[in-house]
């Protein structure tokens, strides 16, 4: 278990699969409160309670309580769902965690001039950073200790925010790629 820090944050996570469970149970163990969020409630519902007392349950489609918005989903529902939110994430910093390869495994499902986190930043509101991380490090490496977390943004804001509920979650060995 990751030691409690005093480096702790306000995370949402949008979404209820593997990477939400996994992620999430690091920033509760952190210290970190945790707020999910899915289009099932009751699998939001569960999730939440799975990850203890400092994990709640948000409302789908309502403002996001954390100060940083995990967006834990598959690539092809990540940018509709960040436009679905619209204003409910400005002044947040969203955390873009997917893989968007092809049904054939062997490349991306999009061209090569753009990301998902790029996209995301296209749609996101005035005022929200976008930080792509996670999406280097499989679930069952994550369960298993503190991976080095690869993190990309454009901006510092976003970069402290994550670097600090990071430490707080355990996941303390990060990099930046810009």
């Amino acid at each position: 278990m990751a030691e409690r820090s005093t480096f702790s944050s306000s995370i949402s996570i949008i979404g209820t699969g593997n990477m939400a469970r996994t992620i999430g149970a690091l920033a509760v163990s952190g210290g970190n409160t945790v707020e999910i969020m899915g289009r099932d409630q009751a699998k939001a519902a569960d999730l939440a309670k799975a990850l203890g007392d400092s994990a709640t349950t948000g409302q789908w489609g309502a403002v996001p309580a954390g100060d940083i918005v995990i967006v834990a989903l598959l690539y092809a529902s990540v940018v509709p769902v960040v436009a679905h939110y619209g204003d409910a994430l400005a002044g947040k910093v969203i955390v873009e965690i997917s893989n968007p390869f092809n049904s054939a495994g062997d490349g991306l499902a999009h061209g090569e001039d753009t990301s998902i986190a790029q996209e995301v930043a296209k749609v996101a509101p005035a005022g929200a950073s976008v930080v792509k991380a996670f999406n280097t490090i499989f679930r069952h490496v994550l369960e298993k200790g503190r991976p080095v977390v690869f993190i990309a943004a454009t901006t510092h804001r976003p970069k402290r925010a994550w670097r600090r509920s990071s430490r707080a979650s355990g996941c303390a060995r990060w990099t930046s790629a810009t």
